[in-house]
C-alpha cells in the first residue's frame, strides 16, 4: 500500500503517514457519497445542523493535541496553531444557525401568484483543500456542503494530510456513514474527483493555474465550481496615514505565516514623501521578528512548508537583485535549524518594478516589496496591475482612503486595517482571485441549487 509521509518542515522528521487512495477505489467511494446523500438530503436543515453541532465542542476538546500536529506539520507558530483551531469551532457555531436561515425556503406573495424560493442540494460534492490553512480551508468548505445536504468527498492537501484526517474524523463521528469521505493523494486524485460523473460540486482553495485546469475540466459537464485563487495583494500608503500602524500591518500581514497566505501583503506602496520613514520603521520591525521552530513560544516566523515552496521564494529574490532590487532588509534565517528546515528570511526589497517575478506573480513566502508613488493615480494603476484581485489594503486619512479603496480592483479592501470583515461578509475575489465566492448568506447559497415555484391564485 503506497502511504503519504508528512514531513516536518523545521527538521525534516516524518509526522506519520496515510494511506494513498488509489485511483481506481475513487469510483467506489463517489458511490457510496451519492447513495449517502440522498438519504442525508432527506434531512431538514435544523435536523443536519443538530448533527453537525456537537463538532464543535469535539474540536474545543481537542485544541492543544490538533494545533500541535498542524505546527508539526506546516510550520505556523503555535498560537497562530492554536487560533485556527479555536476559529473553526467557533465559525461552525456561528454559522450553523446563519446557514438554516440563508438555506430556508422564502415564500413571496404576489397580485397573482405565489413564489416559493426553494434552496436545494446539489448531490455529491468535492472540497480540494491547502496545506496553509489545513482545518479552518476545510471547514469553510465543508460546513456549507454538509449543511445544503450535499455529500462530501474531502481531498486535503498531501502536505497537510494527519490534520485534515484529525478534523474529518470529528465530523465522521457524528455524521451518518459515508456522507463524509477522505479521498488521500495529489493532483492525480483530485482531476479524477473533479472528472468523475457523479461529481455535481467542486469547491477549491489553491492556485490560479489549478484552479484553471480545475474550471476547464468541470466545464465538459458544466459542474457547478467555486474557486478561491491566489493573490498579490497590494498596499496603499497614503502621506497621511499613521505610519507606524501602516508598517505594523505590513509586516503582521506580509510575514504571518511565513507570508503563506492568500490575502498576504505582498506589494507596498507608499507616498514619496513618507517613503523613507516608512522604510526605516519598516526595517526596525522586521529586523525584531523572531523566525524558528513553531513550537517554541515566542516565534514569530516558522518555515516554508517544503523545499518546493522555499526554492520558488529564493528563485524570485534572486531573479529580483540580479534586475537590480535591492535588499533593505532582512531578518532572522533560522539559525541553527536552517540547515535542515525549510527557512527564508523575511525579507523587503527596494527599487523594484513591475517587469520583476517578485511584482507580479504569487510569492506565497516572506517577501515585501516596496515603491514609491507620486500621485494617487499611479498608486492606484500600481496596485490594480496585476491579474490577482483578492485583497488589499488602504493606510491613511479616511476619505482620502475610501476615495483609492473604491478604485481598487480588489473582492475585499481593509482602509486603515486588513480585509476581514464582520463575521457574516463574504470572502470574495475579483478578476483572477476567484469564481464564486464563500461565507455570508450569498455566499452559502452558492453551496444549493436554487429552485422557484410559482402558483397561480
Amino acid at each position: 500500500m503506497r502511504e503519504i509521509q508528512s514531513i516536518n518542515p523545521v527538521n525534516q522528521e516524518i509526522v506519520g503517514r496515510v494511506p494513498v487512495t488509489e485511483v481506481d477505489a475513487i469510483p467506489e467511494a463517489l458511490n457510496r457519497s451519492a447513495l449517502a446523500q440522498k438519504k442525508w438530503a432527506e434531512k431538514s436543515l435544523q435536523e443536519r445542523g443538530d448533527i453537525l453541532r456537537p463538532v464543535v465542542e469535539k474540536i474545543r476538546a481537542e485544541k492543544e493535541a490538533l494545533a500541535t500536529l498542524m505546527t508539526k506539520e506546516m510550520g505556523k507558530p503555535i498560537k497562530a496553531s492554536m487560533g485556527e483551531v479555536g476559529a473553526c469551532a467557533s465559525v461552525i457555531e456561528r454559522e450553523i444557525p446563519e446557514m438554516v436561515k440563508a438555506l430556508s425556503s422564502e415564500k413571496k406573495d404576489h397580485a397573482k401568484m405565489t413564489e416559493t424560493v426553494f434552496f436545494d442540494p446539489i448531490g455529491v460534492s468535492v472540497a480540494i483543500t491547502p496545506w496553509n490553512f489545513p482545518m479552518l480551508m476545510p471547514v469553510w468548505q465543508i460546513l456549507p456542503s454538509l449543511m445544503a445536504g450535499n455529500s462530501v468527498i474531502f481531498k486535503p492537501s498531501e502536505e497537510t494530510p494527519l490534520i485534515a484526517q484529525a478534523l474529518a474524523d470529528l465530523f465522521i463521528q457524528v455524521l451518518p456513514e459515508d456522507v463524509l469521505i477522505v479521498v488521500h493523494g495529489d493532483g492525480e486524485q483530485g482531476r479524477a474527483l473533479v472528472a468523475a460523473k457523479e461529481t455535481r460540486l467542486i469547491t477549491f482553495t489553491g492556485s490560479r493555474t489549478a484552479g484553471l485546469h480545475i474550471l476547464r475540466a468541470a466545464s465538459e459537464q458544466l459542474k457547478r465550481v467555486i474557486l478561491e485563487l491566489g493573490g498579490k495583494d497590494p498596499l496603499v500608503v497614503l502621506k497621511s496615514a499613521d505610519i507606524p500602524s501602516a508598517v505594523k500591518f505590513a509586516v503582521g500581514n506580509g510575514f504571518r505565516n511565513s507570508g503563506q497566505v492568500c490575502v498576504s501583503t505582498e506589494r507596498v506602496y507608499i507616498d514619496q514623501s513618507v517613503f523613507a520613514d516608512f522604510n526605516l520603521e519598516l526595517k526596525r520591525q522586521v529586523e525584531n521578528l523572531t523566525v524558528g521552530d513553531g513550537l517554541v513560544d515566542g516565534i514569530d516566523m516558522g518555515p516554508m512548508v517544503n523545499e518546493k515552496q522555499k526554492s520558488l521564494v529564493e528563485k524570485q529574490l534572486q531573479e529580483a537583485v540580479a534586475a537590480g532590487a535591492k535588499v533593505l532588509v532582512q531578518g532572522q534565517d533560522g539559525g541553527d535549524l536552517k540547515a535542515k528546515g525549510q527557512f527564508v528570511p523575511p525579507t523587503v526589497l527596494t527599487d523594484v518594478d513591475h517587469k520583476m517575478s517578485v511584482m507580479k506573480d504569487e510569492t506565497f513566502g516572506p517577501v515585501l516589496g516596496v515603491m514609491p508613488f507620486q500621485s494617487e493615480e499611479e498608486a492606484v494603476d500600481l496596485a490594480n496591475d496585476t491579474p490577482y484581485g483578492l485583497g488589499a489594503a488602504v493606510f491613511g486619512e479616511e476619505s482620502e482612503a475610501e476615495r483609492i479603496a473604491a478604485r481598487l480592483q480588489s473582492g475585499m479592501v481593509g482602509i486603515n486595517k486588513g480585509v476581514s470583515g464582520t463575521p457574516n461578509s463574504p470572502w470574495v475575489g475579483a478578476k483572477e482571485s476567484g469564481y464564486g465566492f464563500h461565507s455570508s448568506e450569498m455566499g452559502h447559497r452558492q453551496f444549493a441549487q436554487v429552485r422557484v415555484v410559482t402558483r397561480a391564485k
